[in-house]
């Protein structure tokens, strides 16, 4: 091992970082505006993977003009998903939507198994790379960098530079108030489920540019944003998008040390002593 080596490492972990950070602002977006826990969201994060993977081989956009469409499609299917299987239950013990978001995603792995099997799917999407000794830039990953960026930029100044996002901040800070108030919450809860899912899928899309995927591809991230979302604090957005980025460059430095195998092994002994030793993030949850 030399330095170089482990700044190449650090650097490509870093880039993937700012798309698990993408993902795990979705799942903790929904908590901390409606404290339910997500469950469906590795298999959102699938069909963002094959919803950018059908728009280019079926209908022949470019990838990352199929990205657009996904977060539409992800932000139609988290409001439908929102009145049919958690407005309902809204209001019940927290295991219950745990449940109901559950029940949604073996609905999705089992439809999903069927219309796509669980072959590998991969995009054809090459461009280029930036090389300095052992350091490679791969242009997939920059740009997928940019992108996450942009989407995490949209989001803060939805959320804080419109009415929506002013509206959407009151109905997580006092759901009650914000109904006296005149705010349409049930509106805004699924606006807010919406959103969540739309984060979910345009990472899976992102991902889907970078590596082969099969519709089982998003366990493994959801898995991922859990981690990152205590890391950074239940409810916190941007802790999300820090705990993704630090989750990523560890990653990149580990896999200089240990196999990679062993790489999720201690990604969960850091989730387990993050819960133990700051429960509240490092960056501190929103209640």
């Amino acid at each position: 091992m030399n330095l170089e080596a482990l700044l190449a490492s650090g650097i490509d972990g870093l880039m993937l970082g700012f798309v698990y950070g993408i993902a795990a602002m979705g799942l903790t977006l929904i908590f901390g505006v409606m404290r339910v826990i997500n469950l469906a969201h590795g298999p959102i994060i699938a069909l963002g993977m094959f919803s950018v993977y059908l728009l280019t081989n079926q209908l022949g956009l470019n990838p990352y003009l199929a990205i657009p469409i996904t977060v539409l499609l992800g932000l139609a299917f988290g409001m439908v998903m929102y009145f049919v299987a958690v407005n309902r239950v809204i209001n019940e013990p927290e295991l219950t939507t745990l449940l109901a978001t559950f029940a949604v995603s073996l609905i999705i792995i089992g439809l999903g198994t069927v219309a796509f099997t669980t072959t590998p799917r991969a995009l054809d999407v090459n461009l280029g790379a930036l090389r300095s000794g052992q350091i490679t830039v791969l242009g997939t990953k920059a740009v997928a960098v940019l992108i996450a960026i942009l989407v995490a930029a949209g989001l803060y100044a939805l959320l804080y530079r419109t009415r929506v996002g002013k509206s959407i901040r009151a109905v997580a800070n006092n759901r009650s108030a914000a109904e006296i108030m005149g705010i349409n919450t049930r509106g805004i809860l699924a606006f807010s489920f919406g959103l969540g899912t739309a984060l979910a899928a345009t990472a899976g899309g992102l991902i889907a540019t970078l590596f082969a995927f099969t519709i089982l591809s998003g366990g493994t991230f959801e898995l991922k944003s859990f981690v990152i979302v205590v890391l950074g604090g239940l409810g916190n957005p941007t802790g999300a998008l820090v705990g993704g980025i630090l989750l990523g460059l560890l990653e990149g430095v580990f896999t200089i040390f240990i196999p990679v195998g062993w790489v999720p092994v201690i990604e969960y002994v850091i989730f387990v002593l993050i819960l133990l030793v700051r429960p509240n993030g490092l960056f501190g949850a929103r209640t």
